[in-house]
């Protein structure tokens, strides 16, 4: 090992034992608890996951008390804030990522930590570990990281819901994922926004893929995987529900949502890539394909239907127009009664 490497192994050590004793010193024994178990899960002496016995301990150390959930909140941000160490950082983001797959107060609870943040409210949008070479590349897979936790928590707000949950009486019934699909054809479309915006996060991930044979970066990469399947569905039920919609979608509605589809094949190939057969799923981008051949077939017949008039058949003379030459003006009686009348 490179002397500066065990230097900075050593710094680490004590910044834990400093840390450890500083919570040991707190005079509240339930509160010196949590954030005991909140470092153990975020240790520098560590470069993988936090273990499931971790991350167990610290969502059952804080269960049936909201005062202790804001303390878990508030140590695993002030951890997440302070440190500098791209190692530490992704542990922490593991960490947070679990919370909200977990229990529904303890993601309540984050959700308002994190409530008046603004867009990049995890603020590690600047992030940069320049202590080696991985690290910094490990950097950028932070910055990624905490990129897709804040669209999943924004996705989450515009839904109404959380996205994913590893609690199974979380999951929806079908009554109501009807009731969640009820909504006027701009409420789906802002939701549809929201979910391809998640999507195209994912795809901003970093150039060094070879690094998910780091394990910390390998897990994380897992989790938002299943996040993505999630994902998957809620686009496959708006745009399912929209394809009930057809005929009542005028053409705004239809350049929308061709527009989003094509943004979600546009980001195939990254998520293949980052995914390799992990989350394939050839069906969805079957029904991808075909829903945006359909939308967009649909969108040409509506901006085809002009009717094609002379001038002379609505008495209006244009001096634009040669004898003989054809106009095409919109269908119904409205807009040739603004044209006699001089409207247009």
């Amino acid at each position: 090992m490179a002397p500066k490497r065990r230097v900075r192994n050593l710094i680490h050590s004590l910044k834990d034992t400093a840390s450890i004793l500083a919570a040991t010193l707190s005079l509240k024994s339930h509160v010196s608890s949590v954030r005991l178990h909140v470092l153990r899960a975020t240790s520098h002496s560590i470069s993988y996951s936090p273990s499931p016995e971790r991350i167990t301990a610290v969502l059952s150390v804080v269960q049936g008390s909201h005062i202790l959930q804001r303390v878990c909140i508030e140590a695993l941000m002030d951890r997440l804030q302070e440190t500098r160490n791209a190692t530490v950082a992704l542990q922490c983001l593991f960490m947070l990522h679990n919370i909200i797959r977990g229990p529904l107060a303890l993601r309540d609870q984050l959700s308002y930590y994190l409530s008046s943040g603004g867009q990049n409210f995890l603020n590690l949008s600047n992030f940069r570990d320049k202590s080696g070479l991985e690290s910094l590349e490990l950097s950028s897979w932070v910055r990624w990281y905490a990129g897709v936790l804040e669209q999943s928590l924004t996705v989450s707000r515009v839904l109404g819901y959380y996205l994913t949950s590893g609690d199974k009486n979380n999951e929806k019934t079908g009554v109501q994922e009807r009731k969640h699909l009820q909504g006027s054809n701009s409420d789906l479309l802002c939701k549809i926004k929201s979910l391809v915006g998640f999507v195209e996060q994912i795809t901003r991930v970093p150039e060094s893929l070879y690094l998910q044979k780091n394990e910390l970066v390998y897990e994380a990469v897992r989790l938002v995987g299943e996040d993505y399947r999630s994902v998957q569905s809620e686009i496959l039920l708006r745009m399912e529900e929209f394809g009930r919609r057809m005929e009542i979608l005028d053409v705004g509605d239809l350049s929308e949502l061709v527009g989003y589809l094509k943004r979600i094949e546009d980001s195939k190939e990254k998520l293949v890539l980052l995914f390799v057969n992990r989350r394939r799923n050839d069906a969805f981008w079957d029904f991808i394909k075909q829903t945006k051949t359909e939308m967009g077939t649909k969108k040409e017949e509506m901006e085809g239907k002009w009717l094609t008039v002379r001038p002379v058949s609505i008495g209006w003379p244009n001096p634009f127009l040669e004898p003989g030459q054809w106009m095409e003006i919109p269908p119904g009686e409205g807009w040739v009664g603004k044209i006699r009348n001089g409207v247009f």
